[in-house]
């Protein structure tokens, strides 16, 4: 493409823009988006939100008793599970292994806790998101009002964006 044909198509698309807001959407017939079309639209209830959260603890509590092989297994009187107890053993008759095997618990041990830390996250978090947020619409509803009392309207509010 020659750079006067690349200008050109720049001047081009520049004219046909718009200075409004656009929004993308799939036709009607094609699924979600535009027209108005309910059946498309995402709908989250609050019982879809804690149905999640529940999942999610679930996975947590099955996550943080079936993965702790530092100190779950075997546990002796320092609080050291049975694969450190091992690593320690290996480690004590120069075996290679035992620093690697101790490394390996620490990783895992650490990306364990990362992922109990998500689940635990989302599980907090989706128990009362839906609530929070229609609270939030309400303040929202009850400020953006106009002097008749009123909700404003969108070509109202869009004034003030341009």
């Amino acid at each position: 493409m020659a750079w006067d044909e690349w200008e050109q198509l720049k001047a081009d698309a520049a004219q046909r823009a718009s200075t409004g807001m656009q929004l993308n959407q799939v036709a009607a017939d094609g699924g979600g988006g535009g027209g108005g079309d309910v059946a498309g639209d995402l709908v989250v209830n609050q019982d879809d939100l804690g149905a999640v959260g529940h999942d999610a603890f679930t996975l947590y509590e099955g996550l943080r008793t079936g993965t702790d092989i530092a100190g779950g297994a075997g546990v002796n009187k320092d609080g050291a599970g049975s694969t450190m107890q091992a690593a320690a053993s290996l480690k004590s008759h120069g075996f290679a292994m035992g620093s690697a095997l101790e490394l390996t618990v620490e990783i895992w041990t650490s990306q364990s806790k990362a992922v109990l830390q998500a689940c635990a996250h989302i599980s907090n978090h989706l128990d009362y998101s839906k609530k929070l947020h229609a609270e939030d619409d309400a303040k929202i509803a009850a400020v953006v009002r106009s002097r008749d009392g009123l909700a404003e309207t969108v070509s109202e509010l869009s004034k003030y964006f341009k």
